[in-house]
């Protein structure tokens, strides 16, 4: 049997900081432009991210910079570490790549680096990859998230069909993290404080008198809640799949490596489980 080709690395973007605003106390703004995005496009998704590359610490990498070159002729802990965020738009007259990111202090490795990147500065990163967009022929739509989804859940409110009917849910720490999103939608904010994270998410959810027709949802964030509400949808409100983004964006107690490399086994284990026939009388 005839070996496989290695699949190669995908070309990573080159871009430069352009300017950085912090929207929050924890959130900030980075935008990305340069020649180097002339070529970068997004499509219809409102949930697009992509991947950005952190060297490693006091290793220079040839150039042009290519990742398969470097996983040849560099020992795997030298290679650039990936860290993923949604796009919050993409202007393609300007050609420049908004992202927005969680911080709290020192914590981390992308927080810290937003909070002190400098424009002119090169960046690199993968993608974009993405899947979700508001469906037009939906009779309502339920978005529902944490700090990390916001991004997405701003691009799909400023992207709803005309008139749509939509019930959007934000959890984050205090007013003060609150945003100004250009959405006739009115966001219902909900804070956190002391509660565990997604709790105040997963209270309101639920007490949702849920209108009838199709939905289509989107909900993302910390994975715990998120496998509460993917019950709620799947098992109780039996939304179909097809109609039904969810993920979890993060897992508390993890980094992105860990939970990357735990989250497909995370993700078959929930559908094995919420996807099961239930039982006459459960």
């Amino acid at each position: 049997m005839a070996e496989r080709p290695a699949r190669r690395a995908p070309k990573p973007h080159t871009a430069r900081v352009v300017r950085t605003e912090r929207l929050t106390p924890h959130m900030q703004r980075v935008v990305l432009g340069g020649d180097g995005l002339a070529e970068f496009t997004a499509g219809s998704s409102t949930d697009h991210y992509v991947k950005l590359l952190f060297g490693a610490e006091g290793v220079t990498y040839p150039e042009p910079f290519d990742m398969t070159r470097i996983r040849e002729e560099f020992p795997r802990e030298q290679w650039p570490v990936t860290r993923t965020y949604t796009v919050r738009a993409w202007d393609s007259e300007l050609h420049e790549l908004t992202l927005d990111f969680v911080i709290h202090g020192d914590e981390g490795l992308a927080g810290p680096w937003a909070m002190r990147v400098q424009a002119g500065e090169v960046v690199r990163f993968l993608g974009p990859g993405g899947a979700y967009a508001p469906n037009a022929e939906a009779d309502w739509h339920l978005l529902a998230g944490d700090e990390s989804a916001l991004p997405a859940i701003a691009a799909s409110l400023e992207r709803m069909p005309d008139g749509a009917r939509v019930h959007a849910f934000v959890e984050v720490a205090g007013p003060e993290e609150e945003q100004k999103i250009d959405s006739d939608v009115d966001v219902v904010w909900l804070h956190r404080g002391d509660r565990p994270i997604g709790a105040a998410l997963v209270e309101a959810v639920r007490a949702l008198p849920f209108p009838e027709g199709r939905v289509h949802a989107f909900v993302h964030g910390e994975a715990g809640f998120v496998k509460e509400l993917r019950r709620l949808l799947r098992v109780e409100h039996e939304v179909a799949r097809e109609d039904l983004s969810i993920s979890g964006y993060w897992r508390l107690g993890h980094d992105e490596d860990g939970w990357q490399a735990a989250k497909r086994d995370w993700n078959a284990q929930i559908e094995a489980e919420q996807d099961a026939p239930q039982e006459a009388g459960a």
